[in-house]
C-alpha cells in the first residue's frame, strides 16, 4: 500500500511508504517507526511538551546520511504547534513543539528517527528546568563501571539538594538529570553542572575526566556538561536511536540501573516495559530544586 490515513488524537495523518526499511539488518520499517512512536507517545509527550525540538531524520534509512532539522517554518500542517526561538547571534528559528501524540506520528512519517529536546521550555527559554550530565565512555567500558559513576553523580546531587534521575541513552552511556525550578539562567546551571563533574573527576582522575578535547581524555570516561546551554539539546526519553539494534533512550529507576546496559531497551522491548511499569520519570517535575542554593552547598563541600 502506497499510503493510508490514520487517526491520532482527532487528527487524520496520511502515512506513506510504510514498508520502507529504515534500519537495515534489524528489519525495522517506517511502519514500525510510526508504531513505536504511537506506542510510547503517552509516556514520551510529557518529556517533549513545550520544548523546542530538533529532529534527526533519515529518509533513506540509517545506513545513509541523515540530517538534523531545527527549522519548521514551512511544510508543516497548521495544527502542529511551533515556537519562534531567538538565535544567540541574531535572527530566529521556528521549532516544532511535540505537545501531543499526533505530532510524533506526523514526524515519524517524515522519517524522524531521533527526537532531541531543549533543557528549557517555552515558559522561559532562558532558564532551564533540567540539568544534564552525560556519562560518555570510551568504547569497551563495562556497564558496571558506568553504573558506579552514575551512582556517584546521584550521591553528589543529593548532597547538594538536587534529585537525580537516570536514563540509558540507547547509545554508549547514561544521562543523569536533575529537575530545576527555573530560578537560574543557563550560565549558572552550566557552572553548577561543571562543578559537580569536576568534583567527581578530581576524586577519581584515573577513571573520569572533564577534558573537552578528545586527545586529552585518554581512555577515561568523559563527564560532559556541555548540554547545559541555550539552544543545546539532549536525547528525549523513549526516542529511538539511529544505530544498529534500534535501541531506545529509556528512563530507569535507580534500583534497576545495576541490571541495565546503555542500549538494553529496544523498539522490540519498550512496549512490554511500558505495559508492565510506569515511566520512572513521570513525576520528575515534582522534584524541581533551585540551582543557586545547590551551588552554594557544592562550594561548601570543599575539597
Amino acid at each position: 500500500m502506497a499510503s493510508q490515513t490514520i487517526g491520532v488524537g482527532g487528527h487524520d495523518i496520511e502515512v506513506s511508504r510504510l514498508g520502507k526499511e529504515l534500519f537495515p539488518g534489524d528489519g525495522l520499517t517506517k511502519g514500525d517507526l510510526i508504531e513505536h512512536y504511537r506506542a510510547v507517545a503517552d509516556a514520551m509527550v510529557p518529556h517533549l511538551a513545550g520544548r523546542p525540538l530538533t529532529m534527526r531524520r533519515f529518509p533513506d534509512g540509517i545506513g545513509a546520511d541523515g540530517f538534523f532539522q531545527k527549522d519548521a517554518s514551512d511544510h508543516f500542517p497548521d495544527w502542529i504547534p511551533t515556537v519562534e526561538v531567538a538565535l544567540r547571534g541574531g535572527g530566529a528559528v521556528r521549532h516544532v513543539l511535540a505537545d501531543e501524540p499526533a505530532v510524533l506520528v506526523y514526524l515519524a512519517n517524515q522519517a524522524t528517527v531521533e527526537f532531541h529536546v531543549w533543557l528549557s521550555t517555552v515558559a522561559d527559554l532562558e532558564r532551564p528546568d533540567r540539568l544534564v550530565i552525560d556519562i560518555d565512555p570510551p568504547g569497551g567500558t563495562e556497564a558496571a563501571t558506568l553504573h558506579g559513576v552514575a551512582r556517584r553523580l546521584r550521591e553528589c546531587c543529593e548532597a547538594i539538594g538536587l534529585t537525580a534521575f537516570v536514563q540509558a541513552t540507547g547509545g554508549r552511556g547514561y544521562h543523569v538529570v536533575a529537575p530545576l525550578d527555573r530560578s537560574e539562567d543557563f550560565d549558572a546551571v552550566r557552572e553548577l553542572a561543571a562543578g559537580i563533574a569536576e568534583r567527581l573527576a578530581a576524586d577519581d582522575p584515573d577513571l573520569l575526566t572533564t577534558a573537552q578535547r578528545k586527545e586529552r581524555r585518554g581512555d577515561r570516561i568523559f563527564l560532559d556538561t556541555g548540554r547545559n546551554a541555550y539552544g543545546q539539546t539532549f536525547i528525549a526519553p523513549y526516542s529511538l536511536r539511529a544505530r544498529p539494534g534500534a535501541a531506545v533512550a529509556t528512563p530507569l529507576d535507580w534500583g534497576e540501573l545495576g541490571r541495565s546496559t546503555p542500549g538494553g531497551h529496544t523498539a522490540a522491548t519498550i512496549r512490554r516495559r511500558l505495559a508492565q511499569k510506569a515511566d520512572p520519570w513521570a513525576g520528575i517535575d515534582e522534584h524541581a530544586a533551585a540551582a543557586g542554593p545547590a551551588r552554594e552547598r557544592l562550594d561548601a563541600l570543599g575539597n
